[in-house]
């Protein structure tokens, strides 16, 4: 009974988790209901990774524009970021980021170290990731190596696709910690992978401007945010699960290094080889960038709860392209909309008033036609005195009777009927048409109607 209750804890610790990795975007964990179910997750990247799954070229297209006004890519380190993501073992391409965490939980045998990143590679690595971050107090995390043979049975454990029990105490933190450092080590590419150590290099280099223009040395922490943010975006998706993880756990251990004596720089330092540093880079190239390197890994450390946030823009973008409205392509793009929302409305409106008022124009014209063949070319019948009433009826407050300059006639107080009203608005400056039929002149109807009041 025991140590089925123990399962059921570890299973309930799995899924708090893999909630806080999929709910990346706050730094405090979302609480679950009084009922004991589990939370609900907002995704604010939701119509990213859609706009990244049904509309794969324009995600890619967007991504890399807001990178290359961000970074200068020569056309070579350009291009190894236009290369194809990698495809899972089925043939498709990996799913979304934000799909489903549940792979976590299928530990499928077969071989996990030394073998490309898969899913269920990442499944294993999972439970050393989460027997971890419930001891991030022992002083030397990721310093201290550990027992190499504890360290070969876990290993072994791990390639056959078993749970690990490490409630037995049969490991020590630094075992575990030791073969989390030597799986990444042993993947075929860091996990940034190859075709990003320019763009990465790069990001870096963003410096902040003094007020006449020139490059300080102190860092544009603003740019490098919002680079990685998009660079990140074009990994892979197992490389993108493992690295979220895996930086989730480095940085909650740098928050507790008054115990275990682990900062960001020295995690770093022992991270950076298996995360950043090429496989194939000789030795006189890695030491002339090894500052940079393992700056840009701190960096990843410090900063990871901000770098898997698609930037505002891109979420924006995302979602009005579903919303089927106006575009944000850049940041600079939002920056103007949020900026000139009253012209742009002022414009839309203007647009549409001109719209408006060029139909207006055309249907008073065509009522100016109608009229004058009514009034020209028709007998004097009850037919032709019923169509100029439905004319008075169609007619607009603005609609003038004719293109005639004559001035209007002069309203009066004895009429104030309705059917006088539209006809004075109809026929405007044209000859009146009384009731038997008969045309009077402009001016002699006021000369019966009494005077203005």
């Amino acid at each position: 009974m025991a140590a089925e209750k123990d399962t059921d804890v570890n299973k309930r610790d799995r899924r708090g988790t893999v909630c806080n990795v999929v709910n990346s975007h706050h730094e405090s964990e979302t609480d679950s209901g009084g009922d004991g179910r589990p939370p609900i997750i907002f995704n604010p990247d939701f119509f990213v990774e859609k706009l990244r799954h049904e509309r794969p070229e324009a995600f890619t297209e967007l991504v890399l524009s807001n990178i290359t006004r961000l970074l200068d890519l020569p056309g070579a380190e350009f291009s190894q970021l236009l290369d194809e993501e990698p495809k899972t073992p089925n043939g498709t391409a990996a799913g979304g980021f934000f799909r489903s965490f549940n792979f976590l939980k299928r530990k499928d045998k077969g071989v996990v170290f030394g073998m490309p990143l898969t899913e269920e590679g990442i499944a294993h690595i999972y439970q050393l990731i989460m027997y971890l971050s419930k001891n991030l107090h022992v002083e030397g995390l990721f310093r201290v190596p550990g027992n190499s043979l504890r360290q070969q049975t876990l290993r072994e454990q791990l390639n056959g696709g078993a749970d690990i029990d490490f409630a037995s105490g049969d490991f020590h933190p630094n075992d575990v910690a030791t073969l989390l450092k030597g799986f990444l080590g042993e993947l075929p590419e860091p996990l940034l992978t190859q075709r990003h150590l320019h763009a990465h290099l790069k990001i870096t280099e963003l410096n902040l401007f003094d007020e006449r223009g020139n490059k300080t040395s102190l860092p544009d922490k603003e740019r490098q945010i919002e680079a990685l943010q998009l660079l990140l975006l074009l990994l892979p998706t197992a490389n993108r699960t493992l690295l979220k993880l895996l930086l989730d756990l480095l940085y909650h251990t740098a928050k507790q290094q008054d115990k275990n004596k682990m900062s960001a720089h020295n995690l770093a330092l022992m991270f950076a080889p298996h995360v950043i540093w090429p496989k194939n880079m000789n030795a006189s190239d890695l030491q002339e960038n090894l500052k940079k390197l393992n700056s840009g890994m701190a960096f990843l450390i410090k900063h990871s709860q901000k770098i898997f946030r698609a930037p505002a823009y891109l979420r924006e973008h995302a979602r009005l392209q579903f919303a089927n409205t106006k575009m944000i392509h850049s940041k600079d793009d939002l920056e103007l909309l949020s900026v000139s929302v009253s012209p742009l409305v002022t414009a839309c409106k203007r647009s549409g008033a001109r719209v408006r008022l060029d139909s207006e124009n055309h249907t008073e014209e065509a009522l100016r036609e109608l009229y004058r063949h009514v009034t020209d070319n028709m007998p004097h019948s009850a037919k032709k005195k019923k169509l100029i009433r439905q004319l008075g009826k169609q007619s607009t407050p603005v609609t003038p009777a004719s293109e005639n300059t004559t001035p209007t006639s002069k309203k009066h107080t004895r009429s104030r009927s309705f059917g006088g009203l539209i006809k004075r608005k109809v026929l405007g400056s044209q000859p009146a048409v009384d009731r038997r039929g008969r045309v009077t002149p402009p001016g002699k109807e006021n000369l019966s109607c009494g005077t203005e009041s």
